[in-house]
């Protein structure tokens, strides 16, 4: 049999199960650049404001890492600067989840070898995964590029734009085809590549932060970790500037050697299979386990402990910059403002505790996505059969959920309280005196709002489980896109509410208020319980 045998059909049943997951990555995107260009010309009319507000980015490390660097002083060039890395890192992750969606979750759901019985070949279904991820990038491409181009902004930025958007989600896709070869399950593979975004985004920032400043204190050469990091590629491209489209081969050539790469690893395993092999557990189980509390955290142990290290690590590394941002803008107006917006809007005088403010949002984010990964252990337990025969037991549904929450609000907490404390060792390490226990306080008071992403999850999964996964990322994507980017992105008060994290105070910019945090915790508890409510009502669904 033909090795690709099959590949238009498994290509249209792909289609069809993403009708509605890809058409809202697509379009929420296009309605944040959309949003974001009209801020911008709304907020930088003139070309003196603009010059303003971006010497003082091109002299912040933290602002560079964050945004990337400036390519120029039109309008088209702060739009690129102020919306790009975040656009590529939005593409990537859709890849990324796509390509696992419809590979490594297909085997570890047994719908592979249903498909497998009938006329398809063995290198069919990654390739529909990956020609339905070549297309999604190309419609996301041409959607930025007209949006962009909607807004009366030169034709070839915008078609730059649109081109680094594509091939980086062409990079990513071929990332995440590896990935789903090497494991068994599609937590690990989706883990592995949203790492490597992760890591992606670090060493691109990086690679900003310590580039070459113009003469004209401006632009910034970027230095050379953002020529190895494929988030980088998109922005070396310089949408508005001098656009370098040659650039645009490099993530073209990743993804082609990640698509070989998988195919030649996909003929070395067999079905189900990874090619790193799980580790085979104790001969004998700790009492702990006959507990559903000790089982949950069984489950979500090595998440756990990763999402926590990562935390703390990036903490260190984000509490290196707050004096220096200090040092190196003093009361610049231009990133003042950008870094009020960072924060959520709220901030004072002090530019260090905005930076640290708008940090604090980030370990929000990322407790939410934690917590958001945690949680759906639900539904793949469901689906799996395995919560079946517990519940077959005198294990309670409320108990067995409320389980997995404590130890996912445990793990949350433990996350943000060390990322914080790990910001304020490396703050004071730097000569800065904003506090390890403020910025421990600070990382905290961002669990109130983690938590009503997390009741939200629980929700999802009582009343719609098949939906469950696509309704709790995109949750996380409203909340990010709403709450944190809001201000920058210049959405009205009323939508930039939606989101939790709005409501959450910008400690240490601004004195820590107990109403809005526990109006949050006790919106985080009756979704819970509603959760709960509809769960028990409701039958077991694979």
């Amino acid at each position: 049999m033909n090795a690709y045998a099959g590949t238009g059909s498994l290509l249209r049943l792909a289609a069809r199960r993403d009708r509605i997951q890809l058409p809202i990555w697509i379009l929420a995107s296009a309605g944040l650049m959309s949003a974001g260009t009209s801020a911008v010309a709304s907020e930088f009319p003139t070309e003196e404001s603009r010059v303003t507000a971006l010497k003082g980015a091109g002299s912040s490390a933290a602002v560079l890492l964050m945004r990337g660097v400036p390519v120029g002083t039109d309008l088209g060039a702060l739009v690129n600067f102020r919306n790009l890395a975040t656009i590529l890192v939005v593409v990537a992750l859709m890849n990324t989840f796509l390509v696992v969606r419809h590979t490594r979750q297909n085997e570890e759901t047994g719908r592979a070898e249903l498909i497998g019985a009938g006329a398809v070949g063995r290198h069919a279904p990654l390739t529909a995964a990956l020609l339905l991820a070549a297309l999604a990038d190309v419609v996301f491409g041409l959607v930025m590029t007209g949006t962009i181009m909607s807004s009366g902004l030169a034709a070839e930025g915008a078609l730059a734009f649109g081109a680094a958007c594509t091939v980086t989600g062409l990079a990513f896709a071929g990332i995440a085809a590896v990935a789903a070869q090497l494991f068994q399950g599609a937590r690990a593979a989706n883990g592995l590549a949203a790492t490597i975004v992760g890591v992606a985004y670090l060493v691109r920032g990086v690679g900003d932060a310590i580039g070459e400043r113009a003469a004209d204190g401006i632009q910034v050469v970027s230095a050379w970790p953002t020529w190895v990091s494929p988030l980088g590629w998109g922005e070396l491209a310089r949408p508005y500037g001098d656009e370098r489209w040659w650039v645009l081969a490099l993530p073209l050539a990743l993804a082609a050697a990640c698509v070989i790469a998988s195919f030649v690893l996909v003929d070395r395993r067999d079905l189900g299979a990874g090619l790193i092999p799980d580790r085979p557990g104790p001969p004998s189980g700790t009492r702990s386990l006959l507990s559903p509390l000790g089982l949950a955290w069984r489950l979500n142990r090595g998440s756990a402990i990763g999402w926590v290290l990562g935390g703390f690590v990036f903490g260190l590394a984000i509490g290196s910059l707050g004096k220096a941002v200090k040092d190196a803008l003093g009361t610049n107006e231009g990133v003042i403002d950008m870094m009020e917006g960072l924060a959520g809007g709220g901030g004072g005088p002090d530019l260090v505790k905005m930076f640290f403010a708008a940090m604090m949002n980030t370990f929000g984010a990322l407790a939410a996505g934690y917590v958001i990964q945690a949680l759906l252990r639900l539904r793949s337990e469901e689906a799996g059969g395995t919560a079946e025969g517990l519940l077959a037991t005198a294990v309670s549904r409320t108990r067995w959920i409320a389980s997995h929450v404590v130890v996912t609000v445990i793990g949350a907490a433990a996350m943000l309280a060390l990322a914080g404390a790990g910001a304020g060792i490396t703050d004071a390490l730097a000569g800065g005196n904003v506090g390890i226990g403020t910025l421990a306080l600070a990382g905290l008071a961002q669990l109130p709002g983690a938590l009503v992403v997390a009741g939200f999850v629980v929700l999802v999964f009582g009343a719609l489980p098949r939906l469950s996964v696509a309704l709790a990322w995109a949750a996380l994507v409203v909340s990010i896109a709403c709450g944190l980017l809001g201000d920058l992105f210049g959405l009205p008060q009323s939508v930039r509410d939606v989101s939790p994290f709005t409501h959450v105070p910008a400690i240490p910019a601004v004195d820590p208020e107990a109403l809005p945090l526990l109006a949050l915790t006790g919106v985080a508890v009756a979704l819970t319980a509603a959760g709960m409510a509809l769960f028990r009502r409701r039958d077991l669904s694979t």
